[in-house]
């Protein structure tokens, strides 16, 4: 009981770390080893405080959480943390999954406005949710400027692989839209453009200076379009598909951040002006 206690403590006092005061997304306000009380705070401010009594047969059981708000995603979020299991009960872990649902929420809502929006009924782009998560969406970029040579080279593609698009992979995380999402190639292999090694796309947008939460995924699709455009992004035609992966388009990204984190950003710039 005592080994549980000193658990509970330390995962409290991280908590506590990691999410402050003054943190924009998710606050703990009070905590102690009987409760704990949290807040959400919604992106056009609105605060939502939920409360957890922290019983004896934890962390076999969750915390009992509860909340005087009604709305739909408070209410969700009950749910979510009322039904873990395992090491998903401790309060370290809890904090992830409600942070999740601020993001599922907004996600769900970008995913329909696609399905309504002009460019997706023009067959620009379609959209494919990778193991129906909707935490990791593949992009199929079918239609870039017609005067670009991108174009062209789509064109080819077509008639030499059977494949008329580009492919994205965005990967979400459940601090979206606070943070931006990550972005690479998978196909074809593309030289110029601001694609880096491993896939990755060279966009200050994309990093978290860069990012702002009021960005849509339709705009950055749209974005990412123009700057493959911008950078007079070509196919590389019969180069190995080996040399695109997700480990390798993280690892460059990474390496490209802190080198203009150093430098400045100097192109692309955020917006195609």
């Amino acid at each position: 009981m005592a080994i549980c206690l000193n658990n509970l403590k330390s995962e409290i006092k991280t908590l506590e770390k990691l999410f402050t005061k003054s943190h924009e997304i998710f606050q703990i306000v009070n905590a102690s080893v009987d409760e704990l009380t949290c807040r959400f705070i919604s992106k056009n401010g609105k605060k939502y405080d939920i409360h957890a009594n922290i019983t004896e047969t934890y962390p076999h059981t969750p915390p009992v959480w509860f909340a005087e708000s009604e709305e739909t995603n408070i209410t969700n979020a009950i749910q979510l943390l009322s039904n873990t299991s395992g090491l998903d009960n401790h309060v370290i872990n809890q904090g992830s999954v409600s942070g999740s649902v601020q993001a599922t929420d907004r996600l769900m809502k970008e995913l329909r406005d696609i399905y309504r929006s002009d460019s997706f009924k023009r067959n620009i782009y379609s959209i494919e949710l990778v193991n129906d998560s909707i935490y990791e969406w593949n992009i199929r970029l079918m239609s870039v400027d017609p005067d670009s040579a991108l174009h062209n080279d789509l064109l080819m593609l077509k008639e030499k692989e059977g494949k008329d698009s580009i492919l994205l992979n965005i990967i979400f995380k459940e601090t979206y839209p606070f943070e931006p999402p990550f972005v690479r190639v998978v196909h074809p292999i593309i030289s110029g453009g601001y694609v880096l090694l491993g896939g990755a796309i060279c966009m200050e947008l994309l990093t978290k200076q860069g990012w702002s939460s009021a960005y849509t995924v339709e705009a950055l699709i749209m974005q990412i379009s123009a700057t493959l455009v911008k950078g007079k992004a070509r196919i590389q035609f019969g180069a190995t598909k080996s040399q695109y992966s997700l480990a390798r388009a993280q690892q460059s990204f990474k390496s490209l951040v802190q080198i203009h984190e150093k430098n400045g950003w100097f192109t692309p710039p955020k917006e195609d002006g």
